[in-house]
């Protein structure tokens, strides 16, 4: 990825996991029957998930013809219609590990997930498995009305789960969260650890956005609560899905107000400011950690460098973004700040 140069407001320009030029057919998918004709079409791919992984041959995503496979997707947990790329619909569907893994084999390809291979598939293919990673979680999750606890029937090529009781419609979630890249004066850049990284990994700070409070409030609330630090009007730079399970992250930047910071002491156990200069060496050198991948951190962190980020000598799989919290994956994540 090439960045922009240092600080500069503005766009972050394409990132990962966007730009995918899908056509979601937001119409056409209300028309009864949609789903069934886009399976009887002859050119229709249906892109088949378990346990977040899919087949994936190369730099692309390995999926059949929905016409090979229609005893499996007849009995699959979750089926939606995606929508087109390049005019080919595209469904995707959550079948068991046993059957995806035999799949696989049987077509050469090797299982893996969004964040394994984000990076390196078309923008198209990437934004198809963003969606479906997004939707078949919902789907997963979202069995029973909210409202009386009925059972959900879906609807709208599986994009609505309706209530088989009183008829309130449901639709996918996407939580808001914010992300912000913080700078002093002298264009030094501030980054926190988590505990949960052990105080090696350091990154921008992040979090959910609270209800009632606009996306410029939670910038300011986040990085005051879990570093100390006051801020100028942040600054919007871009935004990324963020499909585990379903937060949207929209990025800033933003200038401090002062430079003494003291990180909560629960989620975040270290803040410090870093030079582009010191930031090289001590990742270089390996004594700390620090985002990059297919992450909107890693972008505005990157845009701030100036260049290719530095590269530690081993570098960890971790979950780029993660939010944190009881929303999010169980597992470290490139933002230093969890979302409440």
């Amino acid at each position: 990825m090439t960045f922009a140069s240092s600080s500069a407001p503005g766009s972050l320009g394409p990132l990962f996991l966007t730009g995918g030029a899908v056509d979601r057919g937001g119409e056409d998918r209300r028309s009864q029957g949609w789903l069934d004709s886009a399976l009887a079409a002859p050119s229709t791919r249906a892109l088949l998930l378990a346990g977040g992984k899919t087949p994936v041959a190369g730099a692309a995503l390995a999926a059949p013809l929905a016409s090979e496979l229609l005893p499996e997707l007849g009995s699959a947990d979750t089926l939606v219609w995606l929508g087109r790329l390049d005019g080919v619909d595209w469904v995707c569907a959550s079948v068991a590990e046993e059957t995806l893994a035999s799949l696989a084999a049987a077509r050469g390809a090797a299982l893996a997930g969004l964040r394994e291979v984000g990076a390196e598939l078309p923008l198209g293919e990437a934004a198809l498995l963003t969606q479906a990673t997004a939707v078949v979680h919902w789907r997963r999750v979202t069995r029973f009305c909210a409202r009386c606890g009925a059972p959900t029937e879906a609807v709208d090529a599986g994009w609505v789960l309706r209530c088989t009781a009183e008829g309130t419609e449901h639709f996918p979630r996407t939580d808001p969260a914010v992300i912000v890249l913080v700078t002093d004066d002298a264009d030094r850049v501030l980054l926190g650890a988590n505990a949960a990284w052990g105080g090696e990994r350091y990154s921008l700070f992040a979090g959910f956005v609270e209800p009632g409070e606009s996306l410029e409030e939670a910038v300011v609330r986040e990085v005051e609560e879990e570093a100390g630090v006051r801020l100028d009007t942040p600054v919007y730079a871009g935004s990324q899905p963020w499909p585990f399970p379903a937060s949207l992250m929209l990025g800033f930047t933003a200038r401090a107000l002062g430079t003494d910071s003291t990180p909560d002491g629960e989620e975040i156990v270290s803040t410090r400011w870093f030079t582009r200069a010191e930031l090289e060496a001590e990742v270089s050198s390996g004594l700390i950690g620090i985002p990059g991948g297919i992450s909107i951190a890693g972008a505005l962190l990157g845009r701030w460098f100036g260049r290719e980020l530095p590269q530690p000598p081993e570098a960890p799989s971790i979950d780029p973004n993660g939010a944190g919290g009881e929303q999010a994956v169980p597992a470290a994540g490139e933002s230093a700040g969890e979302a409440k």
